[in-house]
């Protein structure tokens, strides 16, 4: 997830998140607590496709539902259960990520971070489940790593950096 903030003098601040669906969402901050949420068009960014306004009241009831304060999904119950202090995370690899064209093997993975690549899912959809170190990856493929959360953190920049 991408996340850019800009300060709006006299307005407030407007925060831009693009999701790993390639989604972006504007929020608007007001000085006077209002938000406007909108969805961006990915062919211009300029131009939302819809947008929503709320009171500062509504969006913090919006926002405890979204982080799951009063619902949490039954099967995130057991997994958070089954996992304790692991999580597993998804990797897109953008074009900019340099570890693309070297293999699982050369960027010594789970030597160097201590999280374990599950599996990579790549842009034609095929799957490696539990790749070995020969597996190459490539652009646009998906990582899926488990890990604890600094396992996360490094294998994010090995991704990032190919080093």
């Amino acid at each position: 997830m991408n996340l850019k903030e800009t300060d709006l003098p006299g307005i407030g601040k407007k925060i831009v998140i693009q999701a790993r669906s390639g989604d972006k969402l504007s929020i608007v901050i007001h000085n006077d607590g209002r938000r406007e949420l909108s969805h961006l068009d990915n062919d211009d960014p300029e131009d939302s496709i819809s947008k929503v306004t709320l009171d500062d009241d509504e969006a913090r009831y919006v926002s405890a539902l979204i982080s799951g304060a009063t619902y949490k999904p039954t099967a995130m119950e057991n997994i958070e259960v089954a996992l304790g202090d692991l999580s597993i995370e998804w990797y897109k690899l953008d074009p900019n990520y340099k570890a693309i064209g070297k293999t699982i093997g050369e960027l010594k993975i789970r030597q160097r971070s201590g999280a374990t690549i599950i599996a990579v899912i790549e842009k034609n959809h095929t799957k490696h489940i539990s790749p070995g170190a020969n597996l190459m990856l490539t652009a646009e493929a998906m990582v899926v790593v488990l890990g604890e959360r600094l396992h996360q953190q490094q294998i994010r920049q090995i991704l990032l950096s190919g080093k």
